[in-house]
């Protein structure tokens, strides 16, 4: 009976026909929303009116039960979307559907009996809620989805439904489609606990950071001892470089629940990012004595030291994790975590094949990486950005020397840098502050152009030196350390002509290579692809050429990374006079310096100077394919 029940082919196949049939006729004439919000709608209800006609026809003779009449629906609006149809339109048309289908072949004999059915679809509605529940306790992503898709389609103000579809959509990986049914669910019910800690997970995933603050703080405004929200708060933290507040969030929930795995491993990371290994460790044994099986307790041992085959059994656990059905993001973090412990044991072959698989993942979550558009943003500083234009001050201009910022290419060696200015007593190290990316996002327009007058240049000066102090008040040097700031290099000189800018140079090979071995945001969507790793790095490589040869002769120190490794104190000596500070040989023992380092070299800028790193890629030679072709150009 219930086979009977659940068999929707009929309505599923009758739902697409209408689809066709409505587009077939309205199609090419449909409004858009524009010309809708324009005086246009009458002309759609000409069609609607013809369209319901058709709907009385085919769906009359069906017998249809409130699950079929959601998979005629859901059918109806999917195949809609594929034609094109804009998502607003179908969402409109598929709600007229159900509307007529809730009352088609009826008509008013039925009224005495309307309660009763009315009764009947309910329970229809709680049986397939039910279903897709079990579906997604179960980890059936996909059918859940389905089964939550058919109850939204049922009724579309169902703020419970909206929030579930988009927590199946997010286990899936199809972020953007998550993060609408979430906000949507919150639309319907502010204040929302649940659905609020939901996007903020979904925005954690796709690393939008800041962005998960505020629903995570709703959320517990809404439910003050909602536990799950106050951990997420402290990842959200963490991840912002905020590691005073992240410890004291995770140390509230801990108070309240003392054994919790998600709180261990996130006070363990805490532990991590300020230095203390042995505390993360055994932060993170905690977690795994509560849950054996956690995978992100497991993943983030690998990361506190190098491996050696003596941790064999750590190895073998991460397998049988990764392959027994744990989410995406899950297998994702072991999987990079995997391949860092083959690397560090020498097993090259099977390490590859775990980064390869890691970025495979990680790419779900990110948006995909436009070349073109990337070649159009170089393109313009290059023309906009002229050395005769930068040989002069913007008006408006601040003449601090307190902004050193040291760039590069991720993994080229700028945290190291960092943290030896960072050891002079008279400096202090900011860490990436990102402050230059938000500036050029709010202005890009303008600051592509060149257009960087007097008030912009000042109101830029101004918010970026609030930001240092924010940061420090009193040290005579801030560093920060933005690699994404190679970029900016012309606009940071136009409005800070006395600011000191470092450029680290590594092997092409090896930095993207190390990009590649390395679990960034998904907002670095070049980094998880080989091709476009060689793409974004030649990019890069023609702009800071443009640098080289445009800014004032002084304004630009290059660091190559094999001479820093390999003359340490040469090196310190040059960046510390480019900067402007006296000698201090506490630079030379930069891995002693006690501060948070939220970057991915955390452990390694607390290791003494080495040289393994370079020419690493030879080990990976017959697996990198496109990096060969960056053998040109040079470091």
């Amino acid at each position: 009976m219930l086979l009977k029940w659940l068999d929707a082919r009929e309505a599923t196949a009758t739902g697409a026909a209408l689809a066709d049939d409505f587009y077939l006729q309205s199609g090419s004439k449909l409004p858009r929303s524009r010309a809708r919000e324009a005086g246009q709608e009458p002309e759609l209800q000409k069609f609607l009116q013809k369209f319901l006609q058709r709907v009385d026809q085919a769906a009359r003779p069906l017998k249809l039960n409130v699950f079929k009449r959601a998979k005629l629906a859901n059918s109806f609006k999917w195949r809609l979307l594929e034609k094109g149809v804009e998502q607003e339109l179908a969402d409109e048309l598929t709600q007229a559907l159900v509307m007529r289908l809730m009352g088609a072949g009826v008509g008013t004999a039925v009224a005495a009996r309307a309660s009763g059915a009315k009764r009947g679809a309910a329970r229809d509605s709680q049986a397939l809620r039910a279903k897709a529940r079990d579906a997604l306790a179960g980890r059936d992503y996909e059918a859940a989805r389905e089964g939550f898709q058919d109850l939204v389609n049922h009724d579309p103000r169902d703020a419970v439904a909206r929030h579930e579809l988009g927590t199946a959509l997010a286990q899936l990986g199809r972020y953007r489609e998550a993060e609408e049914e979430l906000r949507r669910a919150i639309g319907l019910r502010p204040g929302f606990p649940e659905a609020l800690l939901n996007l903020a997970g979904v925005l954690q995933a796709t690393g939008r950071y800041k962005d998960s603050e505020d629903p995570l703080r709703r959320a517990l405004k809404a439910k003050p001892a909602y536990l799950e929200a106050r951990v997420s708060l402290g990842m959200s933290l963490m991840l912002l470089g905020r590691t005073r507040e992240a410890r004291d969030s995770y140390e509230k929930a801990l108070r309240a629940a003392p054994r919790n795995t998600q709180t261990l491993v996130g006070l363990g990371q805490v532990e991590a990012l300020e230095g203390r290994f042995p505390e993360a460790e055994a932060a993170y044994r905690q977690a795994l004595q509560t849950e054996p099986g956690s995978p992100a307790a497991h993943a983030a041992l690998v990361w506190l030291r190098r491996m050696t085959s003596a941790d064999a059994a750590w190895l073998e656990r991460a397998e049988d994790l990764a392959a027994g059905g744990i989410t995406p993001i899950d297998e994702t973090n072991l999987r990079y975590a995997i391949g860092k412990y083959c690397d560090d044991v020498g097993d090259f072959a099977r390490a590859f094949r775990n980064f390869q698989r890691a970025n495979e993942l990680q790419r779900l979550r990110a948006i995909p990486y436009d070349r073109g558009a990337h070649e159009r943003f170089v393109s313009d500083l290059i023309s906009a950005y002229t050395p005769e234009v930068l040989a002069r001050a913007s008006e408006g201009a601040s003449d601090s020397a307190r902004p050193v910022l040291v760039t590069g290419m991720p993994r080229s060696g700028t945290s190291l840098v960092e943290q030896i200015i960072a050891s002079h007593p008279a400096a202090y190290g900011a860490g990436e502050l990102h402050l230059w990316t938000v500036a050029v996002s709010r202005h890009e327009a303008a600051l592509r152009q060149g257009h960087l007058d007097g008030a912009l240049s000042k109101k830029l000066a101004e918010s970026y030196l609030r930001g240092l102090d924010e940061q420090s008040k009193h040290a005579l040097r801030v560093v920060d350390k933005a690699p994404i700031n190679a970029d900016y290099l012309g606009i940071i000189h136009r409005v800070f002509p006395n600011a000191r800018l470092i450029y680290l140079r590594r092997d092409p090979i090896d930095t993207c290579l190390s990009c590649y071995f390395q679990q960034f945001s998904p907002g670095m969507n070049f980094a998880m692809d080989l091709e476009d790793l060689a793409h974004y790095y030649r990019q890069h490589h023609r702009l800071v050429a443009h640098w080289r040869a445009s800014l004032p002769a002084g304004a630009l120190l290059e660091v190559p990374y094999a001479e820093l490794v390999a003359e340490q104190e040469r090196w310190t000596r040059r960046i510390l006079e480019f900067v402007g500070l006296p000698w201090d040989e506490r630079c030379l023992e930069y891995h002693k310096t006690q501060r948070p380092v939220t970057t991915a070299s955390v452990w390694q800028v607390r290791q003494k100077i080495y040289t393994s790193s370079v020419e690493r890629w030879r080990h990976y030679e017959k697996f990198i394919g496109p990096l060969r072709s960056l053998a040109d150009l040079t470091p």
